[in-house]
């Protein structure tokens, strides 16, 4: 690292000249700066490259980062509340114990970035990509992450209670022991995805397709798996009670040891393309395995 040789007073105006016109000013490059504690409250940054720039503790609250490219940033503990990173691209960064409440992370493309312990709380992450990264113990309640692809992403231990996975692309990313009660994952498509013990009561998966995930000791109950198609998968011991399943398919789906009491829109079909065996507790509360003709489809009155 080396230090900034030109304020960062100056950078700035040089950048705002070279917004407005590339041959008056200078773009902002931070390249090996260290700005540790610097104050760019509200900073216009748009396009800025920082590569291999320290900004531990610095304040970017309502900064201007769209479109910036960021690789081998350092921007652990940084404040960049309501922060715009619009389109911007990071890569290989940190934002361990970063705060970005209300930030927009639209259409960002992050590859090997770590986020632990982050607070994204109503966060906007839409139409993002993201890949080979870590979001592990984040707390992002009620943030937003429509139509956004997720590859080898950790969720691990994450706090995402209301967020909204609407139509989003979710390939091997582990959910494990997070938190996610009442969350929209309708018309996501999630694919081998690792969501053991998760806890995940009340959310949508409305019209979801589930592809060989791994929801072992989930907390699933009252959720709505409505015109879902479940393919495969394991959901031994998780907890179903209550939740809908009118439309859904579930081929293969490893309901043993699941809990299905009070399970509604079940039909005597869906459950015979599952499977079940004796520790599945059936929407009458009855123990498995389901037995076409038994009835058992259906929760007992109340």
């Amino acid at each position: 690292m080396v230090a900034t040789e030109i304020p960062i007073e100056g950078i700035l105006r040089a950048h705002a000249a070279w917004l407005e016109d590339a041959k008056s000013g200078r773009r902002a490059d931070l390249s090996g700066m260290t700005l540790n504690d610097s104050d760019l409250h509200g900073a216009v940054l748009r396009l800025g490259i920082f590569r291999g720039t320290t900004l531990l503790d610095a304040n970017l609250a309502r900064a201007d980062l769209s479109r910036a490219s960021m690789e081998r940033a350092d921007l652990q503990r940084a404040n960049l509340a309501g922060a715009d990173l619009t389109g911007a691209s990071l890569t290989n960064c940190v934002f361990a114990g970063a705060f970005l409440p209300e930030a927009n992370l639209s259409e960002i493309i992050v590859s090997g970035v770590k986020f632990p312990q982050a607070r994204l709380g109503g966060a906007r992450m839409i139409e993002a990509s993201v890949n080979d990264s870590s979001f592990a113990q984040i707390s992002a309640r009620a943030a937003s992450f429509h139509q956004s692809r997720f590859y080898d992403v950790d969720f691990s231990g994450a706090d995402l209670l209301r967020s909204i996975f609407y139509h989003a692309r979710l390939q091997h990313t582990r959910f494990l022991d997070a938190a996610i009660e009442g969350a929209n994952f309708g018309g996501a498509k999630i694919d081998h995805c690792e969501l053991n013990r998760a806890r995940m009561s009340g959310s949508q998966f409305s019209r979801a397709e589930i592809v060989q995930c791994i929801f072992r000791y989930a907390d699933l109950q009252a959720c709505d798996f409505r015109e879902a198609r479940v393919r495969g998968g394991d959901f031994s011991r998780a907890i179903l009670a209550g939740s809908r399943f009118g439309g859904a398919q579930l081929a293969m789906a490893d309901l043993r040891g699941a809990d299905l009491s009070g399970a509604r829109e079940l039909t005597g079909e869906q459950l015979l393309q599952a499977l079940t065996d004796e520790s599945t507790t059936l929407p009458d509360g009855g123990k498995g395995p389901f037995v076409r003709g038994s009835g058992a489809e259906k929760p007992k009155p109340r």
